[in-house]
């Protein structure tokens, strides 16, 4: 009888433990689901201002409109004849944007005449980046009404938030982003376009496949342009390409260069689901690819350093690192959401 107790106690000692075990496990679980719940993102509304756009006519006058959105656009079949849109984020730009405008509007009248559309959006800038620009557009560029458009936020989202916002309201079949620094050779846009159009795989009878282009500079990372770098500077970027490798981002080298190109069936997937609206929005643009199983692929370009950045490199290197850990959780736990639309390529 004693042995049977003693083996009775023992028996229950060690449920105790898987129940203590389990019940550790769930609420290590249930604090790490709040932690990130706590600490997830969510893309900020436009405010009621920020829902319109401004252009110039050919008479200098400025003319402020309603922003139509992509998906107006397309519930509503508005067909529009522009080939390529080109959205720009910018945060007090006036010093860097007027060389990269010049690049990239004498390439798109030379290669796409009068079937382009600029739209830059200024986040928040205190230097009259907006009124800049639209300057640019009259008196030096002379382009012609709706060509430049510029999107002003009156509060500061960050890059992701501006890129996020400019992507949901363009007209072009293709859209390009590229940072206002012009530090991207803007004609290579002909690569990222050319490997667009074949990931696309047009069939007769079907929907164009979604498909996004990654501007490079991955090739560079031992010539003098990376190598001139602050030591800081680059150790941070092999410690943050280490760990996007970590978190599941294998094939891409270069996530963070400002220079991608999407068809309109890839920005319809992926740009309403967007989260992030900090620097590493682009990481998440490649996690919403995966998930949806959307083509893409890295394209080096030529590429220049430019002075005169806005990243904090300590400070947002860490907050970029946190987001990163933050988006693969998010994802995991199914806080974010991104009303999958898998796409089969055969």
């Amino acid at each position: 009888m004693f042995d049977s107790i003693v083996n009775g106690l023992s028996a229950w000692q060690v449920v105790d433990k898987q129940n203590l075990a389990a019940t550790t496990i769930i609420g290590f679980a249930c604090a790490l689901y709040l932690i990130i719940y706590l600490l997830s993102h969510k893309p900020r509304q436009p405010l009621p201002e920020e829902l319109q756009y401004q252009t110039i006519n050919a008479s200098g006058k400025i003319i402020t409109r309603t922003l139509p959105t992509l998906m107006e656009m397309k519930e509503k079949k508005l067909d529009s004849d522009v080939i390529l849109s080109v959205v720009i984020p910018s945060y007090n730009e006036t010093a860097r944007i007027k060389s990269m405008l010049s690049e990239s509007i004498k390439y798109l009248d030379e290669s796409i005449h009068k079937r382009w559309e600029i739209l830059i959006v200024d986040d928040g800038s205190s230097d009259g980046t907006s009124e800049y620009c639209l300057k640019l557009a009259h008196e030096k560029f002379h382009l012609h009404n709706g060509e430049l458009r510029v999107l002003k936020f009156f509060q500061n989202r960050g890059k992701g938030g501006a890129v996020r916002e400019g992507m949901l309201h363009v007209r072009g079949k293709y859209t390009l982003f590229a940072d206002a620094d012009g530090a991207s050779k803007f004609s290579d846009v002909e690569k990222l376009m050319a490997s667009v159009q074949n990931m696309e795989r047009i069939k007769e009878g079907t929907n164009t496949y979604p498909a996004i282009a990654l501007g490079s500079r991955a090739h560079m990372v031992n010539t003098e342009a990376v190598i001139k770098r602050s030591l800081l500077r680059n150790c941070l970027m092999y410690g943050f390409h280490t760990l996007v490798y970590i978190f599941g981002i294998h094939s891409i080298k270069d996530t963070q260069c400002g220079f991608k190109l999407f068809n309109r069936e890839a920005i319809e997937q992926i740009f309403p689901y967007l989260h992030t609206e900090g620097w590493i929005f682009d990481v998440e643009i490649l996690i919403l690819a995966m998930r949806k199983n959307i083509a893409f692929k890295e394209i080096p370009i030529s590429w220049h350093e430019v002075s005169g950045s806005k990243m904090d490199l300590a400070i947002d290197s860490i907050m970029m690192a946190k987001d990163l850990v933050v988006i693969r959780m998010a994802y995991l736990f199914g806080i974010y959401q991104d009303t999958r639309v898998v796409t089969k390529l055969d």
